[in-house]
C-alpha cells in the first residue's frame, strides 16, 4: 500500500473521494523500471494500471520492418522481422493500461519504459474485485479509464492528420 496522498497529487484522482482513495491505495505500490523495459506486450493479459510518478515511458505497436531482409521462409513461417512503431508518449502524471480495467483485460499495444521509471502500479485485479463490492467506485474507474482512451485516440488522430495540414 502507498500513501493515498500521493495519489491525490495526480489528475487522475480528481474527484474521488477520500475512501475511494484509500481503496486506490490498498491496491498499490511503487515500482521502478528501467529503460527499455516492456512494461507488457500486446497481446498480454493486463493485471495493472500504472500512473508515471517519474521518467518517461512509450504506448509502442510492432509492425513489420519493410526495411529488414525478409526471406521468403521467414514470410511462410510467420518469422517477419519486426520494429517497434510509437504511437504515443507517456510521461508524469499519465495513467497507461486502462484496458487492465475493462474486458477483456487484454493490452491493444505494447508500453516500453523510454528512461528509468518510478511509477505506481495499481493491482487491477484487486481493484475489479473492490468493483463488484463498490459499484458507485467502479462506475467512477472506468469512466476514468475510458477517459484515458478517448484522450489517446483523440491524440493519435491529430497525429496521423498532422501531415495533411
Amino acid at each position: 500500500m502507498i500513501s493515498p496522498e500521493l495519489i491525490r497529487r495526480y489528475p487522475f484522482s480528481a474527484g474521488l473521494t477520500e475512501e475511494e482513495l484509500i481503496l486506490l491505495a490498498k491496491s498499490a505500490n511503487e515500482e521502478t523500471v528501467e529503460a527499455g523495459t516492456y512494461f507488457f506486450k500486446e497481446g498480454d493479459e493486463l493485471n495493472a494500471l500504472y500512473l508515471v510518478i517519474e521518467g518517461a515511458a512509450a504506448v509502442v505497436i510492432e509492425v513489420p520492418d519493410h526495411e529488414a531482409d525478409q526471406s521468403v521462409a521467414g514470410q511462410l513461417t510467420g518469422q517477419i522481422k519486426t520494429r517497434d512503431v510509437v504511437i504515443s508518449a507517456i510521461g508524469p502524471g499519465d495513467v497507461f493500461a486502462p484496458s487492465s480495467l475493462i474486458p477483456p483485460h487484454v493490452a491493444s499495444a505494447s508500453v516500453k519504459a523510454t528512461t528509468d521509471c518510478r511509477v505506481i502500479k495499481f493491482d487491477a485485479v484487486q481493484l475489479r474485485q473492490v468493483f463488484e463490492e463498490n459499484c458507485h467506485f467502479g462506475y467512477r474507474m472506468v469512466q476514468k479509464a475510458a477517459a484515458v482512451i478517448r484522450e489517446r485516440l483523440q491524440a493519435m488522430r491529430i497525429e496521423s492528420l498532422a501531415h495533411l495540414v
